[in-house]
């Protein structure tokens, strides 16, 4: 590993470690009579945001590697089956690290956002689609930004303009963008509730004139272009660059943290492979604002 991302994983150690300390309950259920795990809850997170950022989509690939080479983080490394079990077992404690990283960073307060869905494909063929135990979740939509259909999920992701993910959530592909984030400014009252005035930018997407007032009602100004017959909108000259974020922010997300090749079978799967790659992205962009280093949405700076 580079010096830069041995230092990422002893920080992310002890921050997951404290947090496990200071709020007990937020470990993965486990009897209170039994062996006690010889991979710590702490070390479980930062192998799997080890494993993303390294580019291994194998879990079992990825166990082989850092026995090899990373046994001076993890000295003890489980199987590749135990690990999946666990990983999953940990989605709800990668979300609140994430959300520790992300609030322990100066980006959080910023007073402009980008919203934006992207494609989480699931599997290709007819007979994956009707076997799979993922339908009735995921489900067949359309990308417009390669023209093709697909069948799968989407994540929905609100971020900063320095890509740091400060909302998000995964739903099947035909499900409604506005509907979506008003369900999870709903889900989060409070993350608009102390921002007074914030801006989100959209794509054409995201209108409506009952959508609109909804988001004037939680305070947030709607920035996007005009759609076919509206008259000009306000900030129209400021879209294009700003909008870039987002679309910068899915590319790392597939080009370089992979995922597209979640290779999740189960809902619990793609949940858990998805917040490890959200979490490796709020991961890289802490440890870089907490050490003074270029905040920098692409993850080039920690490839092996």
């Amino acid at each position: 590993m580079t010096p830069d991302l041995d230092s990422l994983a002893t920080a992310l150690y002890v921050k997951t470690d404290d947090l496990l300390k200071e709020s007990p309950y937020l470990a993965p259920w486990r009897p209170a009579v039994g062996i006690a795990p010889r991979l710590t809850d702490a070390e479980l997170v930062t192998l799997a945001v080890m494993q993303a950022l390294l580019g291994f989509t194998s879990e079992r690939r990825w166990i082989r590697h850092a026995s090899s080479h990373l046994r001076h983080l993890f000295p003890y490394l489980p199987g590749q089956s135990g690990y999946n079990r666990r990983l999953r077992k940990a989605a709800d404690l990668i979300a609140q690290v994430n959300r520790l990283l992300a609030t322990d960073t100066s980006l959080w307060t910023d007073t402009v956002w980008v919203v934006d869905s992207t494609p989480v494909e699931c599997g290709r063929s007819r007979e994956t689609a009707k076997r799979s135990d993922l339908a009735g979740w995921a489900e067949y939509g359309y990308c417009a930004s390669h023209s093709r259909y697909f069948w799968g999920l989407r994540l929905h992701l609100v971020c900063t303009l320095q890509g740091l993910p400060v909302a998000f959530t995964l739903t099947g592909a035909k499900a409604d963008e506005r509907q979506t984030l008003l369900g999870m400014l709903h889900t989060e009252p409070g993350l608009v509730a102390a921002r007074p005035g914030q801006t989100l930018i959209a794509d054409r997407h995201y209108y409506g004139r009952a959508f609109e007032h909804e988001l004037a009602e939680w305070g947030v100004h709607l920035l996007r272009p005009a759609r076919r017959g509206e008259p000009p909108r306000a900030g129209s000259a400021l879209f294009k660059p700003l909008r870039q974020v987002i679309e910068s922010v899915n590319q790392t997300f597939k080009a370089q943290l992979d995922l597209e090749r979640h290779q999740g079978r189960t809902p619990g799967g793609v949940m858990a492979r998805v917040l490890q790659r959200i979490l490796a992205l709020t991961c890289a962009i802490w440890h870089n604002d907490r050490t003074g280093q270029p905040v920098m949405r692409s993850l080039t700076a920690y490839d092996h």
